[in-house]
């Protein structure tokens, strides 16, 4: 079969034949419809040294994917021919103490689907049974794709409670868009959500004409969203971008005790002020990655059975997974939503 190799530190990927996944008694084998691009695969891409040593090489990338089972190990039971499913990338062990205690998003011995083992820019690709979600009948592979990162935006959103709150989202990616759709669905009062990308902005605009969209290089963020709070803030800030001047901007907006969910992944350390921004406020702040296994999962089912948001204009662009590189370089660019690569 076709897949997109990583083979070794040097940046980039190769596009090559390589061996069928042989399944084991606990697999499934997966036909790939559509896998997306992620954060961490432009990484990857270019090698990053966070990435690089998350990774077993060589590797086949992608884990935002969904595709149509065409074989099952001897000993699953609950998944059959011709499901569709998509893996929760953060594979488990279902043995550790996070995963008896129900934490398995923290899983001791954990393995990530796309960068520890083999992912999905492929044909196929081996899941196991246990990180397999199943969707509903009808579900299109697209929505499937999307999935995952849904599950992101969607966890940081639901880390505390949101019903009856005020939120800044910060960064207006893919992500970034997730998560004010499920704020609003789930019950945020006032959202903004803040950005400098145009193409991002419009896009924002266009989707969600009830939220304060604030094209931070023009408005002053911090102003502008104390002006909307009667000077108090937002009680809910979510960072998303990985910027450190947008992380240190979010717990400036931020309400005395309200709370923070730090999403984005910084390209290295940040100074912050503590004393203020955290101790002076009470400020509750929540690392988020990933999903809560399986809790996100079922959550972002409950918002798409609602009908009140259609995450599916957010997918902009389409590739052939041999068109990779321009794939990857308009992902890059910040001039689309998100991209799919079709084996």
């Amino acid at each position: 079969m076709k897949a997109l190799v990583k083979s070794g530190d040097a940046p980039g990927f190769e596009y090559k034949d390589v061996d069928m996944p042989k399944i084991g008694p606990k697999d499934v084998l997966i036909k790939v419809k559509a896998t997306s691009i992620c954060g961490s695969d432009i990484h990857a891409y270019h090698s990053s040294p966070g990435i690089l040593n998350m990774m077993k090489l060589p590797v086949i990338l992608g884990h935002e994917t969904c595709g149509e089972v065409v074989e099952v190990g001897e000993s699953v039971t609950n998944l059959k021919k011709g499901d569709l499913v998509s893996p929760e990338p953060h594979v488990f062990c279902g043995e550790c103490y996070y995963c008896q205690t129900g934490a398995a998003l923290n899983c001791l011995n954990m393995e990530l689907f796309g960068l520890s083992m083999n992912g999905a820019f492929a044909e196929y690709a081996r899941v196991p049974a246990l990180a397999c979600w199943k969707h509903p009948p009808g579900t299109s592979y697209e929505l499937g794709a999307i999935h995952e990162p849904l599950g992101v935006g969607m966890h940081g959103v639901m880390a505390g409670e949101i019903n009856g709150k005020s939120v800044a989202v910060f960064g207006c990616g893919p992500i970034g868009m997730f998560a004010i759709g499920a704020a609003r669905v789930f019950g945020a009062t006032k959202i903004f959500g803040l950005e400098v990308a145009p193409n991002r902005i419009a896009m924002a605009r266009q989707l969600f004409p009830d939220v304060t969209i604030i094209n931070s290089k023009e408005q002053d963020p911090v102003r502008t969203i104390m002006d909307a709070t009667d000077g108090l803030g937002v009680d809910v800030s979510i960072e998303l971008s990985g910027n450190a001047e947008a992380t240190r901007l979010c717990f400036q907006v931020l309400k005395r005790e309200g709370r923070v969910s730090l999403v984005g992944v910084p390209s290295g350390p940040i100074e912050f002020d503590f004393h203020p921004n955290i101790i002076l406020k009470e400020a509750r702040v929540s690392g988020v990655f990933g999903r809560v296994v399986w809790q996100t999962w079922w959550q972002v089912r409950a918002m798409l059975d609602t009908g009140k948001f259609d995450p599916l204009p957010i997918i902009t662009h389409r590739f052939p997974l041999s068109e990779f590189e321009q794939a990857f370089k308009l992902a890059e660019s910040g001039e689309a939503g998100k991209i799919l690569l079709i084996p």
